[in-house]
């Protein structure tokens, strides 16, 4: 009986040391941290790896991680400038670099970061308005961290970084913003399109404009050879009439040609016919009666030839019965008295 209770004595006398040994031995991973109280008091904080304390009087805390954390906030509501509401959802980078700090300076850490996110938040964002508050959230950023960090500096408690993830304004808005939006790019539309346009007639009226001188080129071109062939004929003419030496009975001759041509006229009821050209005819008459100045060929060929003097008959007769003609004419359409008149001249 006695050698049954000291085994259960000696058994509860070993479990007690063995508990008292592993209380004893403490490991701490590696980036952790456990603050150790003696007696109630903070004595110290147990570093990574092998830590001994005394059991029953030490009282070690749950470790604390001093690895950086990242923490997502819910969505606060904030109020804008201009009196919007808007759904903020940020992201905090903190890290513990004070273990003693976090645990005795502050209940909660966690929750104290954040209300102190959500208000500092409010601040910064109530004084900008939305389309800031849209378009500046390296501003927002680079401010809440600022202040976050000066304030959980004695926590113990360093903020790396401090991310806006979503800013959503209210549904209404939305709506607005995606109408100026659209607004907006069909604006920028149609400025293209006119610039386009713009651009295509100004090259349309180049193109006119090149075309209508080359044009203008090509007929002043056209016209200067037309004139430059114009005075060469003209000056071939005239040094072919004074080679020639043309007589008043040439001229005349060319005036008979004509007059048929003058008669055809509509309104041609009223001709004047110079008193020379009278002469010049009863001239034109004399030559074709008379005989003609002959070379010594046409001499041998008038001496041997009869028929070319019935040929000058025959043109003799022609002129008379042409004269005769041209005064028929004349009387008929009242030119006698004007001849007359000419003649007394």
């Amino acid at each position: 009986m006695e050698v049954s209770i000291l085994l259960v004595v000696g058994i509860l006398v070993a479990l007690f040391v063995v508990i008292t040994v592993l209380r004893a031995l403490r490991v701490v991973p590696q980036a952790r941290a456990r603050n150790v109280e003696r007696l109630g008091r903070y004595h110290r904080t147990l570093q990574p790896g092998l830590n001994f304390v005394i059991p029953y009087i030490d009282r070690v805390y749950a470790p604390l991680d001093l690895r950086e954390q990242v923490v997502s906030f819910r969505p606060q509501p904030v109020i804008t400038e201009d009196n919007l509401v808007v759904e903020i959802d940020t992201v905090l980078y903190f890290q513990i670099t004070d273990p003693r700090a976090a645990a005795y300076e502050i209940a909660s850490y966690l929750q104290a970061v954040e209300q102190l996110t959500v208000t500092t938040l409010r601040n910064v964002v109530g004084s900008m308005d939305l389309e800031s508050t849209l378009t500046s959230r390296d501003t927002i950023n680079s401010q809440l961290r600022g202040v976050l960090d000066e304030a959980t500096g004695k926590w113990g408690i360093r903020v790396n970084r401090v991310e806006i993830k979503a800013i959503d304004p209210p549904q209404t808005i939305k709506q607005a913003m995606e109408k100026q939006m659209r607004a907006e790019r069909d604006k920028r539309a149609a400025i293209l399109g006119a610039e386009g346009q713009r651009q295509s007639q100004i090259l349309t009226a180049e193109g006119d404009k090149q075309a209508a001188v080359l044009r203008a080129e090509g007929n002043r071109a056209a016209e200067i050879l037309k004139a430059e062939g114009q005075a060469r004929a003209i000056d071939q003419v005239f040094q072919a009439v004074h080679r020639n030496d043309p007589d008043p009975k040439l001229l005349a001759y060319q005036y008979l040609q004509v007059l048929p041509q003058l008669a055809q006229g509509e309104g041609n009821t009223f001709w004047v016919i110079p008193s020379e050209v009278t002469s010049a005819l009863q001239g034109v008459s004399r030559a074709f009666t008379e005989a003609l100045p002959a070379t010594p060929a046409a001499r041998e060929a008038t001496a041997t030839d009869s028929v070319a003097a019935r040929a000058a008959d025959e043109a003799a007769h022609a002129a008379e019965a042409a004269a005769d003609a041209v005064a028929d004419a004349a009387q008929v359409n009242g030119l006698a008295p004007a001849a007359a008149q000419g003649d007394q001249g």
